[in-house]
């Protein structure tokens, strides 16, 4: 017996989309559960796969991802609305190679909170102040908006907007860079990204988060009262259901 859930975007075609592969797959001999899928069907855009990602989070390593693309963005994505049969098929009559990802863990006031595609400190109010240490040793003193910590699958999202590297896929890597980082004789830090081996742990130190946004894909928090934050890839990983080969580059080309 094979369980598949579907975390759909809540608009009209998502919605439509999402009845025609449940009556599909129930067709096929498939029971659907929501609360403890094998396969989770996610049906948008990637803010919608990560959604899903964080809505099963406490079963994650039980579970792998697969999603149908009908929104704006859908990096994440193997199918348009298009091949919507085409997904039914491969999903029932083949077996997926599975790719798996780690999350990263992020560790703020004893509690720890996972990200797939990056962490975000960040201060729209005041300047602020960190200093950075990586695995123990004070690396900079930053100052201004804040700091980014991406994976290699977060490398195309909010850390290409700040013109961060983007990484091959399958390149397991830690990617630091700043946000609207001060830059001047008596201020200075490195100003551009850094790429790091992945076992790396990454500290964020500061006398006043006051004003301050824990960001995680696309959760948040406050950290008015923190004095660390501490970054590192987990144990945890996110599992990809590929029953396509679909070129890294050729993801890119269309999407960019």
């Amino acid at each position: 017996m094979k369980k598949f859930g579907i975390v759909a975007k809540k608009d009209e075609t998502s919605i439509q989309i999402e009845q025609i592969v449940k009556e599909k797959l129930t067709e096929k001999g498939w029971v659907y559960d929501k609360k403890n899928p094998q396969l989770v069907l996610c049906i948008g855009g990637d803010g919608t796969f990560l959604y899903a990602v964080h809505k099963y989070l406490d079963i994650i390593d039980n579970c792998s991802f697969l999603a149908i693309h009908t929104g704006t963005l859908g990096f994440f994505t193997d199918y348009t609305i298009d091949e919507v049969d085409e997904c039914i098929f491969d999903v029932v009559n083949k077996e997926p190679i599975i790719r798996s990802v780690p999350l990263l863990k992020i560790v703020c006031e004893n509690e720890a909170y996972y990200a797939v595609n990056e962490m975000r400190i960040e201060n729209v109010v005041r300047t602020q102040l960190l200093d950075v240490k990586i695995d123990g040793v004070l690396f900079e003193t930053f100052r201004g908006t804040g700091m980014c910590v991406s994976t290699q699958s977060g490398s195309t999202a909010y850390n290409r907007s700040l013109k961060g590297a983007v990484i091959e896929e399958g390149l397991n890597l830690l990617q630091l860079h700043e946000i609207t980082g001060i830059h001047h004789q008596k201020y200075r830090s490195l100003g551009v990204p850094y790429i790091m081996d992945p076992h790396r742990k990454i500290e964020f130190f500061s006398d006043n988060f006051h004003d301050a946004i824990l960001c995680y894909d696309q959760k948040h928090l406050l950290l008015d009262h923190a004095k660390k934050v501490e970054v590192s890839l987990s144990d945890k990983k996110v599992h990809f259901a590929k029953y396509r080969n679909i070129n890294y580059l050729e993801r890119l080309r269309d999407l960019y």
